[in-house]
């Protein structure tokens, strides 16, 4: 008899075929089942301590999955795939886990029949195409994106689940006002650049309603001089990205002087070049000096003689959003320095103290193309997902504005999917129109998880649903908050129909991309971890006391 022949390394783990297959559709059930409950408007919040011992409360699918730590390679794509829904389209991170899940969930019984896993992929490849045009051209309907209350009802469906929904008003004004300010429309391209150019202030302390969007900027800086104004009006700004302080070496630098004039002279070179670069910043007759590098005790002194105040120190993220607020340009070097240089579009400079900390801010801009977003709350944590929720607020403003499609929210346009797709099903030859209709009934699982979360009956509900839509309705849903099917029309919850297809491209594309997995081979460790834990565990025997000798 023949030994077996050893391929892999003895260190090495390797798992294949139908057991892969099953332990990834596990895997891909139970992060879709940790995340079940945060669907729609009565979601439940997921509490999570990180290592460090800092709290995180929220019900947004991707900042859960971001904290939970799993060693499950299938269940890391999960956690990826909602991450990338985040990235791309900013909404909609529960729904894809979700999906994915159910759509993982629905091949199973294939796979246990023996059905191959392309059979599977082809048809689940044919329905998200079908998918996406039914949504495009008989679901989707055009929004007109200068309605200020349309789009404020479009943005109020996607916070109605989240933990803003009390204060929807205040959120959904301050969302829109903060895209239509970053918006940018050059030649027939638009740019909304929300992460680099809205920013988001949370100051701890009084209330909610306090929050507001700003027409301007605002940043954690003071001025540099106690007996600099801190307040002006109409100022006249200078932004440099450079020290206004005499130049140092960059590492130890040694003098030798010969005589004690030297030494003296060599002050007077200093004091000269502060002057001399304070003059060209005062020639310009600014009321406020922004740098980024450091202000010298001696250029604060000259500054301060000319009346010019000045903060030093900031973010080059926020000089960028400065000189987009208040126009000019951000300098480098003060010789360069001239008129049109100058920001002249601020209306007022003010600094302002919450609690100890002073804040500067720079409003009533003209037409500023970048603004801050003042947020205030009970507690830090309730800032962190108040924060949160207007980040999705305002990526449904900007893909509203980029695409301005809808399609019906409340889980209509999964179960108008469902639908049609279970009609198509019937015209596909062979044994793939099974798994092509195993998906369409997965679609469901958005309507039906909001039922469950609501705490109706969620069979009856469910099929009075699918008779609604069996008799051409296509856009009634779910009422998020009684668990009762309505007409979205009527009722007013819509998503963007980027969201939508997003989550259905991504889920689809996930669960094809775990069902093509048929071998798992993982090194566990390498031969040199194993011998050192090996030598650890002798040398740990050898330093054990010796047992006492039994009487």
């Amino acid at each position: 008899m023949q030994a077996p022949m050893l391929v892999l390394k003895n260190t090495t783990k390797r798992e294949s075929g139908r057991k892969v297959q099953i332990s990834n559709i596990q895997a891909a059930k139970t992060i879709s089942d940790v995340i079940r409950t945060c669907l729609g408007p009565k979601a439940m919040l997921k509490m999570l301590m990180d290592p460090m011992g800092g709290i995180v409360m929220t019900n947004d699918g991707n900042a859960i999955l971001r904290e939970i730590q799993v060693q499950h390679p299938a269940a890391k794509s999960m956690i990826e795939i909602s991450r990338t829904q985040d990235e791309e389209v900013g909404d909609g991170t529960t729904s894809v886990i979700i999906l994915a899940g159910e759509l993982l969930k629905v091949a199973e019984p294939f796979l246990n029949e023996s059905m191959h896993p392309t059979v599977i992929i082809a048809a689940y490849r044919q329905a998200l195409e079908d998918a996406v045009d039914i949504m495009r051209n008989d679901l989707a309907t055009a929004v007109d994106v200068n309605d200020r209350s349309e789009m404020i009802k479009i943005i109020k469906s996607s916070l109605g689940t989240k933990f803003m929904k009390g204060w929807n008003d205040l959120a959904c004004g301050i969302a829109l006002d903060a895209v239509r300010c970053v918006h940018i429309e050059d030649r027939g391209h638009k740019e909304i650049d929300i992460k680099r150019y809205a920013k988001v202030e949370k100051v701890p302390g009084g209330s909610i309603e306090m929050s507001e969007i700003l027409d301007g900027v605002m940043f954690n800086k003071d001025v540099t001089h106690t007996g600099m104004k801190r307040r002006i009006e109409n100022p006249r700004i200078v932004m440099l990205d450079c020290n206004l302080e005499y130049k140092k070496g960059e590492s130890q630098t040694n003098m030798e002087f010969m005589q004690e004039t030297d030494f003296r002279r060599i002050l007077q070179l200093e004091e000269e070049y502060i002057k001399q670069i304070c003059e060209d910043v005062i020639a310009l007759k600014p009321d406020l000096v922004l740098t980024e590098k450091g202000v010298s005790d001696l250029a604060q002194h000259f500054l301060l003689k000319a009346g010019i105040s000045s903060i030093r120190r900031l973010r080059k993220s926020d000089m960028n959003r400065v000189a987009r607020a208040v126009g000019g340009q951000i300098v480098h070097r003060t010789e360069e320095l001239k008129e049109s240089d100058v920001g002249t579009n601020c209306g007022l400079f003010e600094i302002k103290k919450f609690g100890d900390e002073y804040f500067t801010f720079l409003t009533k801009c003209k037409e500023p193309k970048a603004c801050t977003i003042l947020l205030r709350g009970a507690s830090k944590d309730v800032l962190m997902e108040v924060e949160r929720n207007l980040q999705d607020a305002m990526n449904v403003a900007r893909n509203v504005l980029m695409d301005a499609y809808l399609v019906p929210g409340g889980g209509a346009v999964e179960a108008a999917l469902a639908h049609r797709l279970n009609e198509k099903s019937k015209a596909i030859p062979g044994v793939g129109q099974w798994p092509y209709r195993a998906l369409a009934e997965a679609l469901k699982v958005i309507p039906k998880t909001l039922m469950q979360n609501c705490g109706v009956n969620t069979i009856r509900t469910m099929t009075t649903l699918t008779a609604k839509h069996a008799t051409g309705g296509t856009t009634w849903g779910v009422d998020g908050d009684t668990g009762a099917v309505v007409d979205m029309n009527d009722f007013g919850v819509w998503d963007t129909f980027q969201v939508k297809s997003q989550v259905l491209k991504t889920a689809i594309e996930t669960a094809i991309l775990l069902l093509r997995i048929d071998d798992i081979v993982s090194g566990v460790k390498k031969q040199s971890d194993i011998d050192a834990e090996k030598m650890a565990g002798k040398f740990q025997d050898s330093q054990a006391p010796p047992e006492p000798a039994e009487e």
